[in-house]
């Protein structure tokens, strides 16, 4: 991507009987400084336009900006196996659905685009096609081979994750010395590359009430959290805790720090959505090309109304094409300096 160009992003809208074809058409009618090209189904898209009261014209992925005219919208097609029916997920679009994140994925690690915009997808429904799913995130870390982390995050929090989708009493045997080291490894890089932040400050909350109350709740800060924070503090990682999770989160605090660590899944995300769900994010950090998502689910109950609110996807839009940017002024000076 040349130095003055805007970036490219891949948009995935997900679940075809979701919002995402609607959000999608939304995003695109959004003014953001990047060039968006859909990978999914066209019928689809032309449906969630009717529903917004407009309409929507195809063309291939590196049509001329000026050629598309009003209406025109440019799309990468992933048929769907049978026409989708909003508020209706059919398991026979799974493999599409799945297949256009693959896709756009493998654009991205060839270098046609710089950055993955993701909507929601039902996992349920790909189970149910035949397809064994855990998430998103897991499936684009098994594509690039990467370990990776999930961080959360909007004007006033970022949240990043030590374990994700656990039952709660598998967290603790989950949350091992090595996989909290690599997540902060992770996310330290991720707040460096992404963020432009050059020494980003992380707070890291305990397992247990009162970050374990000197080991009388619990042994796990102890045993397990604070080693691996006194490691990395002598390796130059601005590191503080364990810190007990209910006050963490209180407004002088987060001044303070660039990023939470949260252990677990329901410990970080609930402050976050209180905080300002609409805006909110979901990023994916050590990936070999950014990706960003939105914070909610398909909302079948809405999809096909035109009500469903955009401001989530356009959200990862613009975040997506900031963090791409950060990337390659990153990457330019690293050229000029080893030149």
């Amino acid at each position: 991507m040349a130095t003055d160009a805007r970036p490219r992003l891949a948009l995935v809208p997900g679940e075809p009987a979701g919002v995402g074809p609607e959000l999608a058409i939304a995003a695109l009618r959004h003014a953001a400084d990047a060039e968006l090209v859909v990978f999914g189904d066209g019928a689809t898209l032309a449906r969630a336009a009717q529903t917004l009261g407009t309409t929507a014209s195809f063309h291939p992925a590196d049509a001329d900006r000026k050629c598309l005219g009003v209406d025109g919208l440019r799309l990468v097609e992933v048929p769907n196996a049978v026409a989708s029916t909003f508020g209706t997920p059919d398991p026979r679009n799974a493999r599409s659905v799945v297949l256009a994140l693959r896709m756009a994925a493998e654009a991205c690690i060839a270098g046609e685009y710089d950055g993955i915009v993701t909507g929601p997808v039902h996992k349920a429904t790909i189970n149910a096609g035949g397809i064994a799913y855990t998430g998103t995130t897991e499936l684009l870390a098994a594509h690039a081979g990467r370990e990776v982390v999930m961080m959360l995050a909007n004007d006033i929090v970022r949240v990043a994750l030590a374990t994700t989708h656990l039952p709660l009493r598998a967290v603790a045997d989950a949350l091992t010395a090595g996989r909290l080291e690599r997540t902060l490894r992770i996310l330290h890089a991720g707040l460096r590359g992404d963020f432009g932040i050059d020494d980003p400050a992380i707070a890291v909350l305990g397992l247990n009430p009162h970050a374990g109350e000197d080991g009388h709740l619990g042994r796990e800060e102890i045993e397990t959290i604070a080693p691996v924070l006194a490691r990395l503090r002598a390796d130059g990682m601005r590191l503080t805790g364990p810190l007990p999770a209910d006050t963490a989160f209180l407004p002088r605090k987060l001044a303070e720090v660039d990023a939470v660590l949260a252990m677990y899944h329901d410990q970080g995300l609930p402050v976050l959505k209180y905080s300002g769900f609409e805006q909110a994010v979901n990023l994916t950090l050590g990936l070999p090309y950014p990706r960003v998502a939105v914070d909610h689910g398909t909302a079948l109950d809405l999809a096909g109304k035109g009500t469903a609110d955009p401001s989530s996807l356009i959200a990862a839009v613009d975040t997506c094409a900031r963090i791409a940017r950060i990337r390659r002024t990153r990457l330019c000076r690293k050229g000029e300096s080893d030149a």
